[in-house]
């Protein structure tokens, strides 16, 4: 199951970064203030590091405990920055499940 998530998280990583691009651009645009995009963006990496992390890991508990660490680091990155951007609440809820998903196996 670590694969598959590591997989996903990958793939994901490469809708979150396109969504926060364009996220930043509007907070820039509007000069709200607001650093939702930037969030995004680093939700987006800690994805992708987490990932790459969970399909390297075999049976290696460090490495599967700096998986969790990492979607657990981008999941709170993202609800603390939450505004504009909705779709943030989304991907970092989602990256709580993966981190409790990776916990539970």
């Amino acid at each position: 199951m670590k694969k598959v998530i590591g997989i996903i998280s990958s793939v994901l990583f490469l809708v979150i970064t396109l969504q926060s691009c364009a996220a930043g651009f509007v907070n820039i645009v509007d000069d709200s203030g607001e650093m939702s995009g930037t969030a995004g963006f680093a939700l987006s990496v800690c994805m992708l590091i987490a990932g790459i992390i969970a399909i390297i890991s075999r049976t290696s508990k460090g490495m599967t405990i700096t998986s969790i660490a990492f979607y657990a680091l981008g999941g709170i990155v993202g609800i603390a920055n939450v505004g504009s951007y909705g779709d943030l609440k989304i991907w970092s809820i989602l990256s709580f499940i993966f981190a409790a998903l990776i916990l539970s196996h």
